[in-house]
């Protein structure tokens, strides 16, 4: 996709996209990327198997990794925004590498920093993640604008059959934040006891 096409392409709304998802896949371990991505899965209902990150920009795909490779039995699904994923997109080769069964990559793309003055990111300015994945290894890449393809995103997520990097175009919007909680040991610890283990 050329620039142009990229800078006039509408999206889908993050909000209803993220709570369709989620609604959808109510037996999904979710890892938040930082910022809006966690303000969108908190906004769709706190739930003790999300996993909200704060402060690792560029960490929710490699924490998705692990956590799906020590959960193999269990959908898990990383919901990041596009800006951290380029932070983090090294990542992304590893996966390739591992590919887990049981790992769906959501990256939420509005082609812009959302966190730190909306400044248009790579994604607007001619970078095509889903080649990136796919030059990664990732065969399963591909891109959607709207919540029309939630279901079928959904039943890929629950059959655990491969793993999926998904280019979720939305509108370049800030939806009022919905803060999720703040304490790192209290998110672990209820993350955990949500899978049976003990905390630490």
């Amino acid at each position: 996709m050329n620039q142009t096409a990229m800078n006039q392409r509408q999206g889908a709304d993050r909000r209803a996209f993220v709570s369709q998802l989620l609604a959808s896949t109510p037996d999904a371990l979710v890892v938040t990327g930082l910022g809006s991505a966690s303000y969108d899965v908190f906004a769709a209902g706190d739930r003790d198997k999300n996993y909200y990150l704060w402060g690792a920009m560029g960490g929710a795909a490699a924490l998705g990794l692990g956590l799906a490779l020590a959960q193999p039995d269990k959908p898990v699904v990383v919901i990041t925004g596009d800006g951290e994923q380029l932070m983090g997109i090294g990542a992304l080769g590893t996966i390739a590498v591992k590919q887990p069964k049981n790992l769906t990559i959501v990256m939420l793309d509005n082609g812009h920093f959302g966190e730190t003055g909306m400044q248009r990111s790579h994604s607007s300015l001619g970078a095509d993640l889903v080649a990136v994945a796919k030059g990664f290894g990732l065969a399963d890449a591909h891109s959607v604008d709207s919540t029309d393809a939630c279901d079928a995103l959904a039943q890929q997520i629950n059959a655990c059959q491969g793993t999926g990097f998904v280019q979720v175009f939305i509108n370049a919007d800030e939806p009022p934040r919905a803060l999720p909680p703040r304490d790192g040991p209290y998110i672990k610890n209820r993350f955990r006891a949500a899978l049976g283990l003990q905390p630490f």
